[in-house]
């Protein structure tokens, strides 16, 4: 790249705005986080038309048994909702997640459940708070199973 190219970009070039930058720090320490904890990766930023999924993962179960479903009966699939601040002031992270969420949350995972051609396998919703400071990750928390498929929908 040359001399002019280089300053064409630098100043012509968007910044990307801070609360975009912080949302994609945070849904990347949620990511290693829960890898970490041995949960299979399986999409990031799912979107339906009806909602979006930050992160999903599949979690095998610890036992191990023959199954004639798809995967194994004792699969989970985990539909994460990240939500990262710099502050807890006010509340927790995880207070965000209100019913509406909810239930776009579970729109979007019906949505996604459809696209699989509907598994027999067992979900859950989990919350990542992860708190910033100075830019950085200061702390990821992990709350699993935080509420369940919002009425009237149902899956299994």
């Amino acid at each position: 790249m040359d001399f002019l190219s280089k300053i064409k970009n630098r100043f012509l070039a968007k910044e990307e705005p801070e609360h975009l930058r912080r949302g994609r720090l945070g849904e990347q320490a949620a990511k290693e986080y829960l890898q970490k904890k041995c949960l299979k990766f399986l999409v990031a930023n799912f979107r339906s038309e009806r909602g979006e999924i930050d992160l999903i993962f599949r979690e095998r179960s610890k036992f191990q048994v023959v199954s004639f479903f798809i995967g194994n009966a004792t699969d989970c699939l985990v539909f994460v909702e990240v939500k990262t601040r710099s502050s807890e002031r006010w509340t927790r992270p995880a207070a965000a997640v209100n019913a509406r969420k909810k239930r776009l949350l579970s729109q979007a995972a019906m949505d996604y459940l459809r696209l699989l051609k509907d598994p027999r396998v067992k979900i859950r919703f989990d919350i990542v708070e992860v708190l910033l400071a100075d830019g950085t990750v200061r702390e990821v928390r992990h709350l699993p199973n935080t509420f369940s498929l919002s009425p009237p929908y149902r899956h299994g």
